[in-house]
């Protein structure tokens, strides 16, 4: 989504299909509440006629007391089955797994279950584990990262977990380019205590953040090699970055030149650094890290430490899906809730090619970048090996079985040109680049549509319908004056 769009006063597409896709799934929380109090009845029966057979199981173990008091060997105990809870920490577990401190039941809009599972211990007995809610979560959303799939993830995870976001008060971002305050928040919405998940596109700034989410929060963020990251920054955001756009207008007039390699060969001719909209026209990552984005300064140093002390995770793309694992462990989830499919993918013709003259132009140009990449991949790989690498390698393996089983039920084409899709999975489209996106196959159960729907839901339809299912009304436009 370009740094510089306004949402008109009225809904607009994206928040109509929003409503559109709240209705069509309500039929599947509809049935769900209705098996929920169902088996809520049978329980509550379940339970008077389990108290009803203890009262007897006491008389008949005061009865067979009384004959172990004449055969004693007859009634040994037996060793065996232990049940342990999935939070407890084991063998396994990486180091410094964080465990939430505190938690909100009056946050629940409906009625929870407990989600067990079949573990094996040791000994090879199976026992049941309770699954635990996730700690809350912040994730940064850093621009053409790859970060709009980690955004569907946590979508999907909060939505299924019932958990309560922090939107922006106005449209889809907080007030971006302008560092992240508080007050950018909407309001909790009643029956809710704390924010659960944030994950929308802002500037970093980490004691503002702090004071929105909790204080067992998770904080996690991704990066991507610097070369690869201003290439698509450029080619995304051409027509709304000034500095952008003057070099594309040069590259018209010139011959055979790419508007990047125009850029790069003068790039402070086209760049004013007092300029807001210019903040992903050098160290995009940097900037959206809320650091000083144009030169190195001595505060860069110890921003830096902060950084590294406050996230839990800096994910690596070239990296994905260790990194999934590795958020995994932390947020305690299956291989099947990290399965995906990459989204807000350029088309391949958008995609410009580096030659090696523009990368060291590139380079020089993101050092700052350079560093914060170099540093983290560093730091990234101290934590694949305190999880223990041959572990991490074996858990990818699950975690790509698992993706590669979701996209063959949901995925009839990827790679599709918006004009061949539906309103409800378009991806939001630049004047410069195609957004391809897929197409959903069908003969699915409503269950099974509701569950490949949300896997290739666009971040802005995606947004706008957790934003309505959680405050009841659209999303505020921002203000044109």
């Amino acid at each position: 989504m370009s740094v510089l769009t306004t949402v008109p006063s009225q809904p607009n597409d994206n928040q109509k299909e929003g409503r559109r896709f709240q209705r069509k799934v309500f039929r599947v929380g509809h049935r769900k509440e209705m098996t929920l109090r169902w088996l809520s009845t049978q329980l509550w029966r379940h339970r008077v006629m389990g108290l009803l057979m203890a009262f007897c199981v006491t008389l008949l173990l005061m009865l067979l007391a009384t004959q172990s008091l004449q055969h004693p060997s007859h009634y040994g105990g037996h060793k065996g089955h232990n049940v342990e809870e999935k939070g407890a920490l084991s063998d396994n577990a990486p180091p410094n797994t964080p465990v939430p401190s505190h938690t909100a039941p009056n946050r629940r809009k409906e009625v929870q279950t407990p989600n067990l599972q079949h573990q094996r211990d040791p000994n090879g007995y199976t026992f049941m584990r309770t699954r635990r809610s996730p700690p809350p979560v912040a994730f940064l959303k850093t621009h053409k990262t790859g970060s709009s799939t980690v955004q569907n993830l946590m979508f999907r995870l909060g939505e299924k977990e019932n958990l309560t976001f922090a939107f922006p008060y106005y449209a889809y971002q907080f007030s971006y380019p302008d560092r992240f305050r508080a007050d950018f928040v909407d309001e909790l919405p009643p029956g809710s205590s704390q924010f659960d998940m944030l994950c929308s596109h802002m500037r970093l700034d980490l004691g503002q953040l702090k004071q929105v989410m909790p204080k067992n929060t998770i904080y996690i963020t991704l990066l991507r090699d610097p070369l690869h990251t201003f290439e698509s920054v450029f080619s995304y955001y051409t027509s709304t970055v000034p500095a952008f756009t003057l070099a594309k207008k040069a590259a018209d007039t010139a011959n055979r030149k790419s508007a990047l390699s125009v850029f790069l060969e003068a790039p402070e001719s086209y760049w004013d650094p007092t300029e807001p909209g210019n903040g992903l026209a050098r160290n995009p990552m940097s900037f959206d890290l809320g650091l000083s984005s144009q030169e190195w300064n001595a505060s860069w140093p110890m921003e830096l430490t902060q950084l590294e002390e406050a996230f839990q995770l800096v994910m690596i793309a070239e990296h994905f899906d260790e990194s999934l694992v590795l958020l995994g462990a932390l947020l305690q989830l299956e291989p099947e809730e990290l399965a995906y499919v990459h989204l807000n993918v350029r088309a391949p013709s958008d995609i410009t090619p580096i030659e090696d003259d523009t990368k060291a132009r590139l380079w020089a140009w993101n050092s700052l970048d350079v560093l914060l990449y170099n540093l983290f991949l560093q730091v990234f790989w101290e934590k694949a090996e305190q999880y223990g690498l041959g572990r991490l390698k074996r858990e990818v393996n699950l975690l790509r079985a698992s993706t590669q089983r979701l996209r063959q039920k949901c995925v009839a084409r990827g790679g599709v040109p918006p004009g061949e899709l539906e309103d409800l999975v378009r991806p939001w489209q630049t004047d410069t680049v195609t957004i391809l996106g897929y197409k959903v196959r069908g003969n699915l159960t409503l269950q099974e549509e509701g569950l490949c729907v949300r896997l290739v839901l666009p971040e802005l339809q995606y947004h706008s319908h957790l934003y309505f299912q959680q405050y009841g009304h659209d999303m505020r436009s921002i203000p044109t004056d």
